[in-house]
C-alpha cells in the first residue's frame, strides 16, 4: 500500500472541473484554498492537527501514470488535449499549514493552498481525507489520555479499524496525541514508535491449565510479563495463579522489571481494587494492573472516580474509530483569486447558515497567550502582512457578535504565528519531525489549554476572532453581494 499511487484518490468532479478550467481559463489563474473545520468533534473544546506528513508525501508523489491516463481516456468524458496536459502534471504551488500536534479550533485555516486553480482543485479530496481522519483520531485520543490522568494509554484498535490504512494511520495519530505505545507492528516499523502487547485468552486456553499457561509465558517474556487473568475466574483463579508465577520468578532471582495483570471483562473498578489488595498482600506492590474492554474517555473517567486501581489502559475500538463521533467535518473552500497584477482578490461563500459563511482573502493565524500563565487566550485570524506589537493594547471582538469585545493590555500577552511554509513553488521546504517528537510537542500544546477547555461536559470555548481588517473585508463583500442581489 505504501507504493500505491494516490493521484486518482479524488472525486470525479475534481477532474471534470479541471477539464473545465483547462478549456475556459487560459491563464490557469492562481487561487487560494483554505482547509478548515466548523465544529470541534465530540463536543470537545479543541481538536488536534494530524496527518500533515501524509499530505506532504501525497503532494510529492502527485503524477498521472500511463495507466491513469488510459483509465481516464476509457471513461469517454475527457478530451485528448486535456489528457495530454495531465501527462506532465505536477504540483507547482505553495502550501502553508499548522504543524502536526498543534491544538486547533474551528474556522481557522489548517492548510492553505496557493496554486494554479487546476492543481489546487485536484488535491482537495485527498487533503480532506488524510487530515480529517488523523485529526479525528488524534483528538479522540487526547481526550482518552486526559481521562487517564497520567496513566499510560496503549492503542490496540487495529483489528477494529475500518481497513488497513485506517488502522495504520490511526495508530500514528493516536501516538501523536499521547499514547505510550501501539499493538500495531507495522506502525511501529514505519513510524518508529513503541510496540507493546500481552497475550490473548486463546494462549491460556491452549494449555492444560491457567498456571501452566502463565508459567510458559513468563519464561518466554520475563521482562514484559503482563498476564491476562480473566479467562476463567479473575479473583479465584487468574490473580492467584499470576501471584504464584510472580513468586516463583522472584525466588528464582528473575528481576520483576515490568510485570502485572490485565483485566478484560467484568466490573473493572471492583476487580481491580480486589486484585490490588491481593497483589499487595503478596508483596507485589509495584505490579501493574492494566485494563481493556471497550474503554473510552467517559468510562475511564468514571473508573478513576470510583477509585479503580488501574494504572495502565488498553484502548481499541472506541478510540481508533472515534465511535461516538465518526467524522471530523473538515472542508476546503476558495478564498481568493489572483488578478493580472498579482493581487489576491478576496472571495466569499454565502450561506443561509451563518457558520457556513467563509472568511475571505489571504490569511494567517496568530495564537494569543496570557503572558503570566502561558495559557491560550484566543486565536486571531488576520490578513497576511498585518503587524501586531505585544507591548501595545489589543482589542479582540467576536466576529459573530462584534459588540462583544475584550481589551488586552500591552505587555500582558504574547503572540505566535501558527502557519508555516510547507511547499514553495512545488518544492518541499519543511521536514516533519518524527512521531515521538511530534508527540512531545503535542503534550506541550495541550498544556497551554485551560482545564476548563479540556473538560468533557460543556467545555469552555476558546475564541477564534478576526482582525479588524479581515472583518471589514468580509463585511464589505457581504454588503456588496447584497447590493448586487446575490444574497441567498
Amino acid at each position: 500500500m505504501s507504493l500505491e499511487n494516490l493521484t486518482l484518490l479524488t472525486d470525479l468532479y475534481q477532474l471534470t472541473m479541471m477539464q473545465g478550467y483547462y478549456k475556459n481559463h487560459e491563464q490557469n489563474e492562481t487561487v487560494i484554498f483554505d482547509m478548515f473545520y466548523r465544529t470541534n468533534p465530540m463536543n470537545s473544546g479543541y481538536a488536534i492537527m494530524a496527518g500533515l506528513e501524509q499530505v506532504i508525501q501525497y503532494i510529492q508523489n502527485l503524477h498521472f501514470t500511463k495507466e491513469d491516463i488510459e483509465y481516464l481516456k476509457n471513461m469517454h468524458i475527457f478530451e485528448g488535449d486535456f489528457l495530454n496536459y495531465l501527462k506532465n502534471f505536477q504540483f507547482s504551488g505553495d502550501i502553508y499549514a499548522i504543524p502536526e500536534g498543534t491544538v486547533i479550533f474551528p474556522r481557522e485555516p489548517l492548510i492553505k493552498v496557493i496554486a494554479p486553480v487546476m492543481e489546487a482543485q485536484l488535491i482537495e479530496t485527498a487533503i480532506l481525507n488524510i487530515i480529517n481522519h488523523q485529526s479525528l483520531v488524534a483528538t479522540k485520543t487526547s481526550r482518552v489520555v486526559w481521562a487517564a490522568r497520567g496513566d499510560g494509554i496503549m492503542e490496540f484498535g487495529l483489528r477494529r479499524a475500518q481497513g488497513p490504512d485506517a488502522g495504520l494511520y490511526g495508530a500514528r495519530a493516536a501516538m501523536i496525541a499521547g499514547c505510550i505505545g501501539t499493538s500495531n507492528v507495522l506502525a511501529g516499523r514505519l513510524f518508529h514508535v513503541p510496540v507493546k502487547g500481552t497475550h490473548a485468552h486463546s494462549w491460556i486456553m491452549s494449555f492444560p491449565d491457567e498456571y501452566t499457561a502463565f508459567k510458559q509465558y513468563s519464561s518466554l517474556y520475563p521482562s514484559a510479563c503482563i498476564l491476562l487473568v480473566d479467562t476463567y475466574d479473575t479473583l479465584k483463579s487468574g490473580v492467584p495463579n499470576a501471584i504464584r508465577v510472580f513468586t516463583e520468578m522472584r525466588k528464582a532471582g528473575i528481576p520483576l522489571s515490568y510485570y502485572g495483570i490485565r483485566l478484560d471483562s467484568g466490573d473493572l473498578a471492583y476487580l481491580s481494587k480486589k486484585a490490588r489488595t491481593m497483589l499487595d498482600d503478596a508483596g507485589f506492590h509495584d505490579a501493574i494492573i492494566s485494563a481493556s474492554n471497550d474503554l473510552d474517555e467517559y468510562l475511564i473517567d468514571s473508573l478513576k472516580m470510583q477509585g479503580a486501581a488501574i494504572t495502565s489502559w488498553g484502548v481499541g475500538t472506541n478510540m481508533i474509530t472515534s465511535k461516538d463521533w465518526p467524522a471530523f467535518g473538515g472542508v476546503y473552500k476558495l478564498s481568493a483569486i489572483q488578478d493580472s497584477s498579482g493581487n489576491f482578490i478576496p472571495k466569499i461563500k454565502l450561506s443561509e447558515n451563518t457558520e457556513k459563511v467563509t472568511n475571505p482573502g489571504n490569511k494567517t493565524i496568530y495564537r494569543i497567550y496570557e503572558k503570566d500563565s502561558g495559557k491560550i487566550k484566543a486565536d486571531l485570524i488576520c490578513l497576511v502582512g498585518e503587524q501586531f506589537k505585544e507591548e501595545e493594547p489589543l482589542i479582540l471582538f467576536d466576529p459573530m457578535e462584534p459588540w462583544k469585545k475584550t481589551k488586552l493590555l500591552g505587555g500582558t500577552y504574547t503572540m505566535r504565528e501558527l502557519m508555516i511554509p510547507i511547499f514553495r513553488q512545488g518544492v518541499r521546504v519543511y521536514q516533519s519531525p518524527n512521531v515521538m517528537d511530534i508527540r512531545d510537542y503535542c503534550s506541550k500544546e495541550l498544556s497551554t489549554l485551560w482545564d476548563e477547555t479540556r473538560r468533557f461536559e460543556n467545555p469552555h470555548k476558546v475564541y477564534v476572532d478576526l482582525s479588524k481588517k479581515l472583518y471589514e473585508v468580509k463585511i464589505n463583500l457581504l454588503a456588496q453581494m447584497c447590493e448586487e442581489g446575490l444574497q441567498p
